[in-house]
């Protein structure tokens, strides 16, 4: 029994069929091959009967199989009824993705089916496909549907696939769509990438301040142990023999000061170095650093790198930070230091530096020390600067000039718990200060995702370094008592001047008193 339908010469009644006739073709319902008169008997007694051959100038179909014989009246199509109990003869899964996007199928193999596989039929080279909106192609026998089937096949299938996906696109412009879309993506933003690469930099200084030398130091008694022991000798042997050269300058690497990290780490805060009067190179200096906040964020970042231009701002002027000796004697902790012009803030480092360094050297000493840290808080500028006269007379010992300086901004970075004088925390702060040369702070700031966190982060609020006038001291081999005391003064005021003048500038009130301790 079958099915005549009208084929889309046969006159625009015939559109309707058709396009349901289209519809059954996409969705697999394909025609079958005719079983011939015989062929259910033969099916019954479990033989398969003859597959008929295609008739001449039909062609192949998109399964491969013979397409249909007419038999029914001129312009009429005849499907064949599927066999009871015989599966739908879906398309291959490349097939239906070809039809999806409204491609040519390329021949395939035919899909297993219950029936007995067709005699080879050669193909019939057919044109390609028109775009919608172009002529159809005249009606020509051996071709299969005409140009108004494909063009409802077509629109068919691109219905369906707008209905999945919301929008309708073509294969090129979803795939230029979705890089777009990778890369408008927050997390690939460039401003939150300079922050993450901010966080980081600034991380890694900190980490590296508190934990790499003892770090360093655990892994290297660990090579001791190991297959690796040589390596561990070779170090110490060249650390016996470079014992020396912190207290001469250490080996200063432009390299290393002028590293990409540095820059991230001014950006984070930001730091700014602000000159206000220019620095003779025939002249040594010592820069008094106030205040010390927690870690002297900005000293290290303006004076140990290139991230504020120091070098050009203060042309011709070497500066070296002066910090605890016993940073340099941690292994490799100690090389980090020297590369970035840090020195040890003894006695011995000073003297050499000015007097056999020759001119142009700058020192920089944060004078409150450990025990101004232990006052560090937000919304407090006070400095432990009364009873710290010892850089007085080494600045007239050698005849350099004393240059003030106040970091605005250095104790807002980080929150500390303050323990009251006579406390158990105050009274273990003070032991740790007088036996090993550092007080253990409990400070705290945001953590590495976010600010709502606490974490080992400082706080991203401006650091703003002032570099003051200049005060001329002269050179005095044995400084009197009065003589340390008056230019102690000379320098307290000068400190308190330049505070009360650029307190405004930096977001303090004109009430604002500097608190000297």
């Amino acid at each position: 029994m079958g099915l005549a339908i009208p084929s889309a010469q046969a006159g625009p009644r015939a559109h309707a069929p058709a396009e349901a006739l289209v519809r059954l073709h996409v969705l697999g319902v394909g025609a079958q091959e005719p079983r011939g008169r015989g062929g259910a008997a033969a099916e019954r007694a479990g033989s398969s009967p003859e597959p008929a051959p295609a008739p001449p100038g039909r062609g192949a179909g998109w399964n491969g199989r013979p397409r249909p014989a007419r038999v029914g009246p001129p312009g009429c199509e005849v499907i064949k009824r599927r066999a009871p109990g015989a599966r739908a003869q879906w398309p291959p899964p490349t097939a239906r993705f070809r039809l999806l996007l409204g491609l040519r199928r390329a021949p395939s193999p035919a899909p297993r089916s219950p029936l007995p596989a067709p005699r080879a039929a050669s193909a019939v080279p057919r044109p390609p496909t028109p775009e919608l909106g172009a002529k159809p192609w005249p009606r020509r026998p051996g071709h299969g549907p005409g140009a108004r089937g494909r063009e409802l096949q077509r629109l068919s299938m691109k219905t369906l696939i707008a209905a999945y996906s919301g929008v309708l696109r073509g294969t090129g412009s979803s795939i230029l769509s979705a890089l777009q879309d990778l890369f408008s993506i927050t997390w690939l933003n460039r401003s939150k990438v300079e922050k993450q690469l901010q966080v980081i930099s600034v991380l890694q200084w900190v980490l590296s301040f508190l934990v790499l030398g003892v770090a360093c130091s655990a892994i290297l008694m660990y090579t001791f142990c190991t297959d690796c022991w040589l390596i561990a000798v070779l170090y110490f042997t060249w650390l016996a023999f470079d014992w020396n050269t912190p207290k001469k300058g250490g080996r200063r690497s432009q390299w290393v000061r002028n590293w990409a990290v540095w820059r991230y780490f001014r950006d984070y805060f930001p730091i700014q170095l602000v000159k206000t009067h220019n620095l003779l190179t025939t002249r040594n200096y010592i820069f008094g650093y106030h205040p010390h906040g927690i870690m002297g964020l900005g000293a290290f970042c303006n004076f140990s790198t290139e991230a504020t231009e120091v070098s050009k701002k203060f042309p011709g002027i070497r500066p070296y930070l002066a910090t605890l000796a016993g940073n340099f004697r941690m292994p490799v902790l100690r090389e980090y230091l020297m590369s970035g012009g840090i020195c040890p803030v003894n006695r011995d480092t000073i003297d050499y530096l000015l007097s056999k360094n020759g001119s142009g050297n700058a020192i920089i000493i944060v004078v409150g020390g450990a025990a101004e840290s232990l006052s560090s808080m937000p919304g407090k500028n006070a400095v432990t600067l009364r009873n710290r006269k010892g850089f007085v007379k080494l600045a007239l010992r050698h005849g350099a000039d004393l240059v003030p300086t106040y970091s605005f901004g250095e104790n807002e970075v980080y929150k500390q718990v303050i323990f009251e004088e006579g406390s158990w925390g105050r009274w273990v702060q003070k032991k740790f200060q007088k036996y090993i040369g550092f007080a253990p702070c409990i400070f705290h700031g945001r953590g590495l995702f976010s600010s709502d966190t606490w974490g080992l982060v400082p706080y991203s609020k401006p650091i703003t370094t002032v570099v003051g006038e200049p005060i001329t001291i002269p050179k005095l081999e044995h400084p009197t008592q009065q003589d340390i005391d008056l230019y102690h003064a000379m320098y307290v005021e000068a400190l308190v001047k330049l505070f009360d003048k650029h307190k405004t500038k930096f977001g303090l009130p004109e009430t604002e008193v500097l608190e000297v301790n």
